[in-house]
């Protein structure tokens, strides 16, 4: 490694601006995984069935209490715009800091990329029912992506504001949809996937489809963990970060077992649900009849994937900002607006890859198995790729940072220790093998494998040889901050 001098206005360019509260931080965290009870989850039950996703969903619950436990202590230890990052740095040294960030860098470029891809089908299904008109996808996606880059270009007190206004939005239109929907549930609807030979109504695939399912049950919490990319911007992370953390993964466990059960088991039943890039419209169409009132409703669910979207661009701009000031990616990524404090280049820089990403896969369907083969599903399982490769080293990293580092102060300490960090990083690990199983997406697993090797390749060649003292590397070189060095 090798560090270099930089100009005294280096880290002034790359200014952040403190605003965030508690709740703001709550409505990052929330929001950014609501669009998982909207859209995605539902493929997993075309692989699993309902009883394969409802087990997949349990045991990724289990991994993400552990998840979200280690980093309520990590986070307020390591007060760091890096998140993940850093606490990989910390722990296991520039090149485990690295590969922790890389792998995030997948997750929350790609994840935007999903997002959109179900936008796109809620509006292309609204418009046309509303209007007859034929608008194509891409080109929704392009629309969303400008309009909340923009957004977040704004500043970090609008993102924030808005992120609060559209999270509580989201959560209101699935509590219209679980009142709604709890009249017309039916077991029957549920289960109505046809078994495989040898198979039950409630494994309709077995236990492979358990296994396979873990990818899309993951889409129900997957970027909980981005909260503390926002460190830098809280008025108080030591205080604030767990507390949003907790609160936040219970609000996801509770919404995704009532989208779950009620979702696949209201009309058309889970095997029309399981193949559709809006499931809660063909909900809302059961519950208010088709027509006019189903296709606005199925507009104003719209707000809980424009919810994930906004606050996940949040999140890969932090993290594509934080590599980039610390040099283990080019430093011009993380120049700021000089007024607004928003890293300007990097919010641009991922929507485009994101977005051409999503284009690659549009109209190069045929290498992964044809039109059969949804945009967002395969897009689903590159960015749960990238997320399980972040949470297994964020778990090694808490065990080490508690081995190597009792020293630094906790303000919170996980009530679950090191058993659900391990936990946490095995059930990871096996999802991440498991990932391989379905032939249909195994095309677009291979591609972010090499974005990953490409990545390792770059910091090997060059962006370990250009390093910057930045506040995650000054912590860990000196094992702790300033005071204690």
């Amino acid at each position: 490694m090798k560090y270099r001098e930089v100009n005294p206005d280096y880290f002034a360019r790359r200014g952040l601006r403190r605003y965030a509260g508690v709740w703001s931080l709550w409505a990052l965290g929330v929001g950014a995984v609501i669009s998982g009870d909207f859209f995605g989850w539902n493929f997993g039950l075309g692989v699993g069935g309902f009883g394969g996703l409802a087990i997949a969903t349990a045991i990724v619950a289990v991994m993400y209490l552990g998840l979200c436990f280690s980093i309520a202590e990590m986070s307020p230890a390591l007060p760091h715009t890096g998140g993940a990052y850093s606490f990989g740095r910390t722990a296991l040294g520039p090149w485990g800091g690295f590969i922790t960030g890389l792998a995030e860098n997948i997750e929350y470029v790609l994840t935007p990329a999903v997002i959109v891809v179900g936008i796109g089908g809620y509006m292309g299904a609204v418009v046309n029912s509303l209007f007859g008109l034929t608008i194509p996808a891409p080109v929704w996606w392009l629309i969303f992506y400008a309009l909340f880059v923009g957004l977040n270009l704004a500043g970090a007190e609008i993102t924030f504001k808005f992120s609060v206004l559209i999270t509580l939005l989201a959560l209101g239109i699935l509590l219209v949809f679980w009142i709604g929907a709890i009249p017309h549930f039916s077991w029957d609807l549920a289960l109505n996937i046809a078994p495989e030979a040898g198979q039950s109504r409630w494994l309709p695939f077995g236990w492979l489809g358990v296994a396979q399912a873990l990818p899309f049950a993951i889409w129900f919490y997957l970027a909980i963990e981005q909260l503390p990319l926002a460190a830098e911007e809280s008025s108080n992370p030591q205080r604030d970060m767990p507390k949003a953390l907790l609160w936040g993964i219970l609000t996801l466990i509770v919404a995704s077992v009532l989208t779950l059960f009620l979702n696949a088991g209201i009309a058309p039943g889970a095997a029309a649900v399981g193949q559709s890039d809006e499931p809660l419209l063909l909900a809302f169409t059961t519950i208010f009849g088709s027509g006019i009132g189903a296709s606005l409703l199925a507009l104003v669910a719209v707000a809980g994937l424009v919810a994930s979207f906004h606050t996940i661009i949040y999140a890969y701009g932090r993290n594509i900002y934080s590599l980039s000031r610390s040099g283990y990616f080019p430093n011009w990524l993380s120049v700021t607006l000089p007024r607004r404090r928003t890293p300007h280049i990097a919010l641009l820089a991922g929507a485009v890859i994101g977005y051409c990403v999503a284009l690659l896969i549009e109209f190069g369907k045929d290498w992964f198995g044809g039109a059969a083969v949804p945009v967002g599903a395969a897009l689903l399982s590159m960015a749960v790729f990238g997320a399980v490769i972040a949470y297994v080293m964020q778990m090694i990293a808490f065990v080490q940072l508690r081995r190597r580092f009792p020293h630094i102060e906790r303000p919170y300490r996980s009530r679950l220790g090191n058993a659900g960090a391990i936990v946490a990083g095995v059930i990871a690990l096996i999802t991440l093998v498991f990932l391989f199983l379905n032939a249909d997406y195994r095309v677009g697993i291979y591609g972010c494998a090499l974005w990953f090797a490409a990545g390792l390749l770059y910091f090997a060649l060059i962006g370990r040889r250009r390093m910057v003292y930045s506040p995650e590397e000054d912590f860990a070189v000196r094992q702790g901050p300033p005071s204690e060095s």
